[in-house]
């Protein structure tokens, strides 16, 4: 078999077109089914089952994945699977979210009546609105294509695509009107990179104790020096005598005062610090110490309790090896 190199870009830029042109056919598709559908699942009890054969099913196992790790319960049954004894996991709490390019999978039509008969509100997504499925539905979303990316327009290609758009916009939609946080994300991805970033804590990976740099006011430069030299983290941490943070001073700040062109060995911290730094509170989430430090262009963070006292302090290295980033 010869290969083309050229025939092989037509045919994937041909693909591409033919699938951007799909969504652009759904963009005009979404009306009241969709608000419907959005608020059948925003008010379900129990959780949002996902139906779908072959293909349809696939994409039903990722939409049911996505809905469940942004605030909405959901998990994916196998119709087959149904009709010999899953219909058991499904209760009169749940709402179906069946899909179905051309609406008549025996599997799932199969299973109307008994959905039917428990009450349960079923969501159908399908190609086909004149199809079983579309009909017998409670609410309809209408995801069919001009035509599949197939040359034959017969393997599921851009309709399938359209379908988890669909479901796509239903998940965002939900989170959105759930008011669902990054918090809330983190609980549903406790593993890896993104768990760690997500959830990890200031007071997780703050120097605490001695490790923290600290001086007086009334100290000699050289002495808040040989302090932030001794504890590494580029900064020493000003405070009063009950603790209280009242300035810091980083290797910036030295690096401005001797741009300034002072006798250095006459100053006291009080001269040179940055008073009212930046700061966080221990139970604040690490990524908002990123976040903060990325905004303020700064390297190092005091962390303080409630009534302004030092009770840690981490800098960008800090977070870093904990692979806050």
């Amino acid at each position: 078999m010869s290969v083309d190199p050229d025939a092989l870009l037509a045919s994937a830029l041909r693909t591409l077109r033919i699938e951007i042109q799909a969504l652009e056919t759904l963009s005009t598709r979404f009306d009241t089914g969709f608000t419907q559908a959005c608020y059948l699942m925003s008010q379900c009890q129990g959780r949002v089952i996902l139906m779908g054969m072959g293909k349809s099913g696939h994409i039903a196992r990722k939409i049911a994945a996505t809905l469940a790790s942004t605030g909405t319960p959901a998990f994916f049954i196998h119709p087959a699977e149904a009709s010999h004894g899953d219909m058991g996991m499904v209760t009169a709490q749940d709402v179906v979210l069946a899909l179905s390019n051309s609406g008549e999978t025996a599997e799932i039509t199969l299973l109307l009546p008994l959905l039917k008969r428990l009450q349960i509100p079923v969501i159908a997504c399908t190609g086909q609105a004149d199809s079983t499925l579309a009909r017998q539905a409670d609410v309809h979303l209408d995801v069919s294509v001009p035509q599949e990316a197939c040359p034959l327009n017969l393997a599921p290609t851009a309709s399938t695509t359209a379908a988890l758009v669909m479901g796509d916009a239903l998940a965002i939609a939900l989170l959105e009107t759930r008011g669902f946080s990054a918090e809330d994300f983190a609980f549903s991805h406790p593993g890896g990179s993104l768990g760690r970033r997500l959830l990890l804590k200031v007071k997780d990976i703050m120097h605490q104790g001695e490790r923290i740099p600290r001086a007086l006011p009334h100290w000699p430069l050289k002495q808040a020096l040989i302090e932030i030299s001794r504890q590494g983290l580029g900064c020493v941490c000003v405070l009063d005598t009950q603790d209280h943070l009242i300035g810091i001073y980083t290797d910036g700040d030295l690096r401005r005062t001797l741009d300034q062109d002072l006798d250095w060995h006459q100053l006291t911290l009080a001269q040179v610090m940055s008073a009212s730094p930046s700061t966080i509170h221990p139970e604040a989430l690490a990524v908002e110490a990123l976040n903060l430090m990325q905004s303020k262009g700064i390297n190092a963070l005091p962390v303080v309790n409630q009534q302004q006292q030092l009770v840690g302090a981490l800098n960008m290295h800090d977070l870093l090896s904990a692979g806050v980033f």
